[in-house]
């Protein structure tokens, strides 16, 4: 394989060997991102001369006796453009932020930066972090590298299409509703959502927001799942304030091969039906997995309503992304809520009551969310991992014009609106469980399709563990053709 689609964890191994200088693959891939991006748009901000000064640096330091060079040893890197990057402006797509520098970098930013990374720019985002198509006027639009006429997904849409087409060595994103898993999946790449908590989130954030963000997490995107634990062991961790009283101790997986693994699938559910080639690509990695030794089960669930779970993760999702909306829309959304007919339990519905809710409706719905927290945790004392889709189908058409919840995607040929979707985000998020996103095909159309596999909270390692087994064993990144 080229060496621009090598995992990061290869290439910070060859840039320790100092068989590639840091400057010599910065500039690989700024080579690449000049041929391709034009078309892709995937990197909003780049700043290359500041990075191949710190490269010329980097391979200074490396020269010299008992050079220690960081995990990373050089590698070139891109972040979100919801990151705080030291210098340069953090948009979450809005006009107003394109000229307001950040002062610094986010913590996690400065911590890739500590264990060697080359941080050179940014990757592309909807607006507010909040669509899975990715699209805002400041830097437009991004296309999927499998298929132009195709989102790459969103909220890290320009992230996972960056990885795909060879444009970076290993990137971070955020995830709520899918925002890190739902464009891994649709560009053909791995990505990590963490267990709520274990990675500080200072730094990604608008202007003068510090609150922590209800379900919200940071967490990496790669080419291979080997980099997703490398990346997650840099990125964990509280911020100085918690870390004066804890430190990650993430268990370690109690399994080295897929033989035992006890597998529970779920491939598609009245709630948010999955099409066909999606529910066949996890029915064959599920027969892989039973052929290899695992007890595999697809009745096992936990013990709650999945079609409820659905409707508390709404409530819960809408209410901690209402803060980020203007006084006027709030307004707005009085106002419809005051017009909705009480039986009408459309997504639009949902979200109006959510943006409007009061606390103690909040917390009614978030004490639900608790319990069926810990019947997450009942249910992984008998299995452990779920095995499931990402979203209900392979990366789908650019969006027609209109209202999220106005567009429609074709699922076995029939209308799914595509917030139905995110009924598979909320699998795991709602319950501030680690979800790990991995390609385990390609559809008919030649699109890239991927599974998730969920575990129970803080089990990180072991399902990036699973997600490493197979990705060995069974179904490893492919770069787009046009790219490779």
């Amino acid at each position: 394989m080229d060496i621009a689609f090598w995992s990061a964890t290869k290439l910070a191994r060859a840039l320790r060997a100092k068989k590639i200088g840091a400057l010599e693959l910065l500039d690989l891939y700024a080579a690449r991102i000049a041929r391709h991006d034009r078309e892709l748009n995937s990197l909003c901000l780049l700043d290359l001369d500041a990075a191949r000064k710190r490269a010329r640096a980097l391979d200074r330091a490396a020269g010299r006796a008992g050079a220690k060079p960081g995990a990373l040893a050089g590698l070139p890197m891109t972040v979100k453009e919801s990151f705080d990057l030291a210098g340069h402006p953090t948009t979450w797509g809005l006009p107003e932020y394109k000229h307001k520098r950040a002062a610094g970098n986010a913590l996690a930013v400065e911590r890739f930066v500590r264990a060697g990374a080359n941080v050179f720019g940014k990757s592309n985002v909807p607006v507010l972090l909040a669509d899975w198509e990715t699209d805002n006027p400041v830097y437009g639009r991004t296309v999927n590298p499998w298929d132009h006429t195709r989102t790459p997904g969103g909220s890290s849409g320009g992230a996972a299409a960056a990885l795909a087409a060879g444009l970076t060595g290993l990137e971070a994103g955020s995830d709520i509703g899918g925002s890190i898993r739902n464009p891994a999946n649709y560009c053909g790449v791995y990505g990590h959502k963490p267990t709520w908590g274990i990675c500080s989130m200072l730094g990604h954030a608008l202007p003068d927001s510090v609150h922590p963000a209800d379900i919200a997490a940071i967490g990496p995107l790669a080419r291979s799942a080997i980099d997703l634990e490398l990346a997650l062991s840099i990125m964990a961790g509280p911020d100085a304030i918690d870390g004066a009283g804890w430190k990650p101790g993430l268990p370690k997986p109690a399994f080295r091969t897929l033989r035992g693994l006890r597998v529970a699938v779920l491939a598609t559910h009245p709630t948010a039906e999955a099409d066909a080639t999606v529910q066949a690509a996890i029915a064959g990695l599920a027969r892989f997995l039973s052929r290899q030794g695992a007890k595999v089960s697809e009745r096992a669930l936990p013990a709650f309503d999945l079609g409820e779970a659905h409707r508390v993760f709404i409530q819960l999702l809408r209410g901690a992304t209402s803060s980020r909306q203007t006084d006027d829309y709030v307004a707005q959304m009085q106002a419809a809520k005051a017009r909705l007919d009480p039986a009408d339990d459309s997504y639009y519905a949902q979200m109006v009551r959510a943006n409007t809710q009061t606390h103690r409706e909040w917390l009614l719905a978030s004490n639900r969310r608790h319990q069926m927290r810990l019947k997450w945790a009942e249910f992984f004392r008998d299995w452990d991992v779920l095995l499931c889709p990402n979203a209900a189908s392979a990366a789908f058409p650019h969006s027609q014009p209109g209202e999220r919840w106005e567009r429609m995607i074709s699922v076995n040929g029939k209308p799914q609106p595509a917030t139905t979707q995110m009924w598979w985000a909320g699998i795991a998020g709602m319950c501030y469980l680690p979800g790990t996103a991995l390609p385990i095909g390609v559809s008919p159309e030649g699109l890239p399709i991927g599974a998730q596999l969920v575990g129970p909270q803080y089990g990180d390692l072991s399902t990036i563990r699973i997600a490493q087994m197979i990705e060995r064993e069974y179904y490893a990144f492919v770069p787009p053709p046009r790219y490779e």
